[in-house]
């Protein structure tokens, strides 16, 4: 049977890499379903658009009768659940509508796919699976050099994002049980790669490069994450979606612990090496220090041994062969695809967007 995927939040950065990977390697049917907010870009699917198994609707996910209406209309036999605000420093200026999107967005697609689900034959009940996409932020940080988050880390969150995230992968597993939803979870680790919003770590410190601008970096620059290039994780969530177990979670990381510090730098040797500055210098020397942000975790990393041992998945970049292929994608795409997201240019353009509805 021909998967048909409900893919909620496919224009972002992670959804549209999972949206790529589905139409060009795979015979899988993806309606795409996004609100289209300011992380939100329909130039990172342009790749797919025009494919007659792509179809695209533009809606909030707390929309119950528009939720409802794509279930009927659609008839996914999967959802892929990608849609979160996600800006940990957004999270902290304005959290009500973290709660809003995280929280009940999350909630009305657990129960759209409940109520469906009791009205299909027991077949398509028996193989439909409800992926929620999450983060390692939930687990909070850890103390020494020696821990690592793993399925059963308890959790305790830093910010409203984070705490709007562990709710909904609570919601998740409560659906689970109470209602014997066929769920999976999956929680990862940083993701870099082409089509990131510019504001996040590594295309914030490319392009404000190349711009001659400050490089702002959090306090010393000592906090740690584990970094996992974009479609790595995007072929992870494909084979949980494939082979997982329903009810189980899976961490996903990319076995690339770096200091914020070494990121910066490593970006900063590659654009030397890539595009020089003309005055001779290193671009080193636009890095800055900046008061560090209120509850900042100090260390993420990843323990992704259950997906390796069980599904027998594993990162296919390294650090340094997914941070220059990440590079060299924001170079070619300076005046292009980041010039629109930088001066809102998409924005504009998508207030006369249209559905494409199946």
């Amino acid at each position: 049977m021909q998967r048909r995927i409900l893919l909620t939040g496919g224009a972002g950065f992670i959804g549209s890499a999972v949206v790529r990977l589905l139409i060009e390697h795979t015979d899988s049917e993806v309606c795409v379903l996004d609100k289209l907010t300011y992380a939100g870009n329909l130039a990172s699917l342009a790749s797919v658009s025009r494919h007659p198994r792509y179809h695209f609707a533009r809606m909030d996910i707390c929309d119950k009768a528009g939720v409802q209406r794509i279930f009927a209309d659609f008839q996914p036999t999967q959802v892929m659940h990608l849609a979160a605000e996600t800006h940990v420093d957004r999270s902290i200026d304005g959290p009500e509508a973290f709660l809003q999107t995280n929280i009940f967005g999350t909630y009305n697609l657990l129960e759209q796919s409940r109520r469906y689900l009791a009205e299909r034959p027991e077949a398509e009940r028996e193989s439909f699976r409800f992926h929620h996409i999450s983060t390692d932020e939930v687990y909070g940080d850890l103390s020494g050099p020696e821990d690592y988050f793993r399925e059963d880390t308890p959790y305790a969150p830093s910010s409203p994002y984070s705490a709007s995230k562990a709710s909904s992968d609570h919601l998740v597993r409560a659906w689970q049980r109470t209602y014997a939803l066929p769920v999976l979870i999956t929680n990862c680790s940083n993701n870099y790669g082409p089509y990131q919003f510019p504001e996040k770590l590594i295309p914030l410190m490319i392009l404000n490069a190349v711009d001659g601008k400050a490089l702002p970096v959090y306090g010393r620059g000592e906090q740690v994450r584990d970094w996992l290039q974009v479609e790595d994780h995007a072929r992870a969530l494909l084979r949980v979606l494939c082979s997982g177990r329903p009810g189980q979670t899976y961490n996903i990381g990319g076995n690339s612990e770096k200091k914020n510090i070494e990121v910066v730098e490593a970006v900063c040797q590659l654009l030397d090496e890539l595009q020089p500055r003309s005055d001779g210098q290193t671009y080193r020397s636009q890095m800055t220090f900046v008061k560090d942000r209120p509850g900042h975790d100090l260390r993420y990393a990843i323990d992704a041994g259950k997906i390796r041992r069980e599904l027998g998945w594993e990162p296919q970049e390294s650090f340094a062969s997914g941070l220059r292929k990440t590079v060299e994608w924001y170079l070619a795409q300076r005046h292009l695809w980041c010039r629109e997201v930088q001066e809102g240019k998409y924005q504009r353009e998508r207030l006369g967007i249209g559905d494409s509805r199946p």
